[in-house]
């Protein structure tokens, strides 16, 4: 039996149609979801093999039915089948309603009386869809220039920088909502009041015991005068906070115990004590050296009493 679309034109497109809606709704990242998922691809082949199955049992079926009918009956279903899509009253009027064409027999009618050695012509209107089509570019056309020429709205180039600046807060909101990514590359020193106070309140807590509450030194070196066993500045004050001192004597690592970002705050306090001379500061340490916070960018120097040495 004949059918409005051939097998060979249905499966395919089922199968693409099928194809794209699983791409679309599974996550698969820069990869296929078939590559990347092999019961995708396994779907896939099944539903393939089940489509071409059904088109060959339903032709054999349409075959065994047709050699049923009577001679009456085969001769009414190929008169029905003779009928395309193209000579359906629908195809008809829709072609005449979109082209205003006339017949071959009207052509006597927009038949102009110009003959150019044989050659006549045609006076038909322009056909509507490419009339519409028109009037709706001139629409655009005044909208656009209204929109960006007269109310001055956002071009392009404005609504990109707009988006850059939305995805900056945006950024800078996240690193107040989730905060603790920071690490050694990334950690700069904290000036504001409520940062250092934080850092205070830790530093009491879980420092005082080794290094005094004022960072003078106890059992842990003095912290207030210029002298560092691992470096001093934010970069080396964080890391060895977080990562542990001198391996068999020295302070154990906080990482486990802290969030990064309360590490950041107690160094940053640590730093803030530098110069404030507390009475009974500990001498320091002997292999202790003077650090000098960067002398050009990305740089240090640490002056250990007669050189000095690049860092």
């Amino acid at each position: 039996m004949k059918k409005l679309f051939p097998s060979y034109v249905r499966v395919p497109v089922i199968f693409a149609a099928v194809f794209v809606a699983l791409e679309y709704f599974i996550d698969s990242g820069d990869h296929p979801a078939f590559i990347k998922y092999p019961m995708v691809m396994l779907f896939l082949g099944v539903f393939l093999f089940l489509l071409i199955a059904i088109e060959i049992v339903t032709d054999a079926v349409d075959k065994v039915t047709y050699h049923m009918l009577t001679e009456e009956q085969k001769k009414k279903l190929e008169e029905v089948q003779s009928v395309s899509f193209v000579d359906s009253p629908f195809y008809t009027n829709l072609v005449k309603k979109l082209t205003r064409s006339k017949d071959i027999e009207q052509e006597a009618d927009v038949m102009l009386n110009h003959d150019y050695d044989g050659i006549k012509e045609l006076d038909n209107v322009l056909p509507p869809w490419w009339v519409n089509l028109f009037y709706a570019t001139i629409i655009f056309a005044l909208v656009y220039m209204l929109r960006y020429h007269v109310f001055g709205d956002d071009n392009q180039a404005q609504e990109y920088i707009a988006e850059v600046e939305l995805a900056q807060i945006e950024i800078e909101k996240n690193k107040v909502i989730s905060p603790d990514d920071m690490n050694v590359e990334k950690v700069t020193l904290l000036a504001d009041a409520e940062s250092l106070a934080r850092g205070k309140e830790i530093f009491v807590n879980a420092c005082a015991a080794c290094h005094k509450a004022s960072g003078a030194g106890q059992i842990g070196p003095n912290l207030t005068d210029e002298y560092w066993v691992l470096g001093g500045g934010i970069k080396n004050v964080f890391k060895t906070i977080s990562e542990g001192g001198r391996e068999g004597k020295g302070m154990v690592p906080w990482k486990a115990t802290l969030k990064p970002t309360e590490i950041q705050k107690v160094a940053s306090y640590v730093l803030s004590l530098q110069g404030t001379k507390p009475a009974g500061g500990k001498a320091p340490e002997p292999e202790a050296k003077i650090w000098v916070e960067e002398v050009a960018p990305g740089t240090a120097v640490v002056v250990d009493s007669a050189k000095v040495v690049q860092k």
